[in-house]
């Protein structure tokens, strides 16, 4: 492991922040004067004080957005596309201090903070451009009487409600379109990681977003914050990004008021490499798949299904790979792995692992948790990982790739393409897929039967703000980016009018 090394930038950036509520456009400590306490996950140091909102802090939040909804409906198009378009300078302009502020809260390294801060601002410039594009339509009836006019109108204040492990990009995501589509909004963040949400509210402020537009309560009683909102009756809409578990309890919420719904929830995704794939660009696109933010990511290649015709080749150059990277606190240089987000997480890493073992999984490499402080585990490569394993029916959220080999060795290909389809398959989730094959027709016939929302052939990467995100089955609900990002914010209207004879 690589020295914990001081945050300078961070601290800096961190005393510089507003870290009260955000609600009409003021910074205010919570109603009853509560607070707690931000760590840092690499060193289990504080970092900051933050307001611990309550029901009565998440009602005032929401009146604010509820009274400002009709004004801020009425803006224009280019107004509200300008606010989002300074916004994305404005996080581009500070890309050290935003990363910085990410990776001592979270801990992902350094390097790919500032990834993710280009990425999250990239839907800030996405949605300033969507703004000014929404449409409708007008025809006449079949029997030439009538125009039909169609408009799309802000669907009302919304809720979003963003998870830790991207703090950033989370929240542009649902921020963006929200704003481009002329919505107010209340905003509740991961209690482990809201510096960075509250970091980004500031941004939009400077950026001319009005008073009551976007309201933020932190919180360690989500439950209480979010159960307020969603029995008002004010909110229209809530966004969610989180497990499926929280997500099934919103969307019981939300029928009590029919409020429209995005659920980006839990993933468990295969990641297939067929017997003619190049292992070297496997190996590439696996890296990407399972490592990014040390494997605490919902679209993480969780289940790794490798034809027994290059299973001994992948593995070695897969292990050869994961144990030769550097493990460290993320603020220091040339750490590739920083620490998980905190205790909880890698208790649940390591019993996954210890459970695989026992059901006959052979570890290639890792697997020792090593001292604190910190909440650390190394990269680990598991072969052999029987079909019962607990972690192959869980999301791991850890960096462990657990290999399960596939097909017959000189088989059938049609059959091996079946029985790995059976195996992808056999989850409640259906979030992602990855696919490596040089075959172009067994691409289009196994991305066509995986049953996901995004399928990755031959790429290890699907994210992106020009594309439609989102799952099936116990993934979610609705898409997030992409022209039908915006969709997800707008109601549609249509008027009927006679035509003058």
């Amino acid at each position: 492991m690589t020295a914990t090394i001081p945050t300078s930038d961070a601290s800096q950036a961190i005393a510089r922040l507003h870290t009260d509520l955000f609600i009409d456009g003021q910074w205010r400590p919570a109603e009853a004067g509560a607070t707690f306490t931000v760590e840092n996950p690499a060193t289990g140091q504080p970092l900051a004080v933050v307001a611990d909102g309550s029901a009565a802090d998440a009602r005032s939040a929401l009146q604010a957005a509820a009274d400002h909804q009709a004004a801020w409906a009425a803006t224009s198009p280019r107004s509200r596309s300008e606010i989002l378009y300074r916004a994305y300078q404005l996080i581009m302009d500070r890309v050290d201090e935003i990363a910085s502020v990410m990776t001592a809260e979270m801990g992902k390294p350094l390097a790919e903070a500032k990834g993710e801060v280009a990425y999250g601002a990239e839907f800030f410039r996405w949605f300033a451009e969507e703004a000014v594009r929404i449409g409708g339509d007008h025809t006449v009836t079949g029997d030439g009487n009538n125009r039909v006019v169609v408009s799309k109108q802000p669907v009302g204040p919304c809720i979003l409600i963003t998870p830790w492990n991207f703090p950033l990009a989370m929240g542009t995501r649902k921020i963006g379109p929200a704003v481009a589509a002329g919505c107010t909004m209340v905003f509740k963040p991961a209690e482990l990681t809201p510096l960075t949400a509250l970091l980004l509210t500031d941004i939009l402020r400077e950026a001319g977003l009005p008073d009551g537009v976007l309201n933020v309560v932190t919180t360690t009683d989500p439950g209480s914050v979010v159960g307020e909102w969603m029995s008002s009756g004010k909110a229209r809409k809530v966004s969610f990004t989180g497990s499926t578990e929280v997500g099934k309890i919103l969307l019981g919420q939300a029928a009590g008021t029919v409020m429209r719904t995005s659920m980006e929830l839990g993933g468990n995704a295969p990641f297939i490499v067929c017997a003619d794939a190049d292992v070297d660009r496997a190996i590439e696109g696996v890296m990407v798949a399972k490592m990014r933010n040390m494997g605490q990511a919902c679209t993480a290649a969780n289940r790794i299904f490798v034809h027994r015709d290059v299973i001994g080749d992948f593995t070695e150059k897969l292990a050869a790979r994961m144990g030769g990277l550097t493990v460290g606190d993320g603020a220091a240089e040339g750490t590739q792995v920083g620490p998980l987000v905190e205790g909880k997480a890698t208790d649940k890493v390591t019993a996954l692992v210890s459970d695989a073992v026992d059901r006959g999984a052979r570890i290639v490499c890792g697997a020792e948790r090593p001292d604190g402080p910190g909440h650390f585990y190394p990269p680990t490569v598991l072969t052999d990982v029987d079909p019962s394993a607990d972690l192959m029916h869980t999301e791991i959220f850890g960096p462990v790739a657990a290999i399960i080999p596939f097909g017959t060795s000189g088989g059938d290909a049609g059959a091996d393409d079946e029985e790995v389809l059976r195996l992808a398959n056999d989850t409640p989730w259906g979030l992602v897929g990855y696919l490596y094959t040089q075959d172009i027709d067994r691409a289009d016939r196994l991305s066509s039967a995986l049953e996901v929302g995004m399928v990755g052939v031959n790429t290890g990467l699907v994210s992106n703000p020009a594309a439609p995100f989102g799952g099936i089955k116990e993934s979610g609900l609705g898409r997030e980016g992409g022209r039908l990002g915006i969709e997800e914010f707008l109601d549609v209207k249509y008027v009927a009018r006679p035509i003058a004879r």
